[in-house]
């Protein structure tokens, strides 16, 4: 039993010690990390050295410690019990919230490149979007488990966390962070259907979040313009095109092998955002087609393994485990799809990291501790069907 660490009576932390981990969720994950962290280095190497670091290996360090973070916190989250997140998940979800307007808190949250989206501590910024995907999965699972007799109903099922998230979305527009408010929606609403939600009031509902997202974009004149650029980047290959078209100079030039690690041309300050949201790209150039198909495998064995250990979790009737687990999957899946589409010019370009390979502390931290979270359901499930 952990120490109390001066928390509230009800609040200790139940720790137990599980078996072997689930190899097909833990052996990508690790992987991703561990080439994410090499990648990391090779796009952010220059900028590093020319800018007012100048020390190549910044990125290279603080990405490590990050992912030390990720993986001691993913310890700790494999080491507690389902219930314990069970009766936490609506509070866990308050925080997050909490966290979101204390980003907006002049002073308090930080803002870069016109977008106020991280609270400084010390060196380091938190970014409460993250936190914020993790938690809605576990709020929308407890939500619809406790609901799940009202699931066919408008009122008493769907417009309630309806409701929620449009107040979420909100706060992420004043940020702005478009990309965040598309997957925790769709992290949200994806577990609400999965848990029952009538289909006409979903059909209904994609419908009508699509004319929103529309909407969103049409009266934003910074999401337009990325919006034409994406139809056709090479009408203004050195305006609102510049970022997209050296993302697809960067694939043509990988070819089938690359050019080798760490001899990029496009990441010397050529493409922005060369080690974030467009990390990919850096793949594409110095491993060629191998390299992309070898990331996009590995994403795939994981995300896919997932969905199957929460179909799993729902057959033995741990619910809340398995939407839970499920929410994580379509938020993985959606994201990573998102930044692979922008990376090839198949969606506007938006700002979303890579998971678990762009740099970015709090997006790193939140994805192992994720992992952590369906490793542990996976684990418990297992047992379950074992002693059944």
């Amino acid at each position: 039993m952990a120490p109390r660490l001066f928390l509230p009576k009800g609040w200790r932390f139940p720790f137990d010690q599980p078996g072997e981990p689930d190899p097909l969720l833990l052996w990508p994950t690790l992987l991703l990390t561990v080439w994410g962290l090499v990648m990391v280095y090779s796009s952010s190497i220059a900028i590093a050295d020319a800018g007012s670091e100048g020390n190549p290996w910044f990125y290279l360090v603080r990405q490590l410690l990050f992912a030390g973070v990720g993986l001691a916190a993913g310890w700790w989250v494999y080491r507690l019990p389902m219930g314990w997140w069970h009766d936490r998940a609506v509070w866990l979800f308050g925080t997050a919230t909490l966290l979101l307007l204390l980003v907006l808190v002049p002073k308090v949250g930080k803002e870069v490149n016109n977008a106020q989206r991280w609270i400084a501590l010390g060196p380091l910024n938190v970014q409460p979007s993250e936190i914020m995907k993790f938690a809605m999965a576990l709020f929308a699972a407890h939500y619809t488990v406790h609901r799940f007799p009202f699931m066919g109903s408008f009122v008493r099922g769907f417009l309630p966390l309806a409701t929620v998230v449009v107040g979420i979305g909100a706060l992420l527009l004043l940020q702005p962070d478009f990309g965040a408010l598309v997957v925790i929606s769709v992290i949200a609403f994806g577990v609400l259907f999965l848990g029952g939600l009538n289909l006409r009031i979903f059909a209904a509902l994609v419908v009508v979040a699509t004319t929103a997202l529309g909407v969103l974009v049409a009266i934003s004149p910074y999401r337009m313009a990325r919006f034409m650029a994406f139809l056709d980047p090479w009408a203004d290959p050195l305006g609102k095109g510049y970022q997209l078209t050296h993302a697809l100079i960067a694939f043509g030039r990988g070819e089938w092998f690359g050019v080798g690690l760490g001899a990029s041309i496009e990441k010397l300050f050529y493409l922005p955002e060369a080690h974030t949201d467009f990390i990919l790209a850096v793949i594409a150039e110095e491993l060629g087609w191998v390299g992309v198909t070898g990331c996009a495998a590995l994403f795939s064995v994981l995300i896919w393994r997932i969905f199957i250990v929460g179909r799993q979790l729902v057959r033995i009737e741990r619910y809340f485990e398995g939407l839970a687990v499920s929410g994580i999957g379509i938020w993985l899946g959606v994201q990573t799809l998102i930044n692979m589409g922008v990376n090839v010019g198949l969606l506007p370009t938006k700002g979303l990291t890579l998971p678990f390979m762009s740099y970015g502390g709090s997006a790193l931290v939140m994805n192992l501790v994720a992992i952590a979270f369906v490793l542990r359901a996976e684990w418990e499930g297992r047992q379950a069907c074992r002693t059944g």
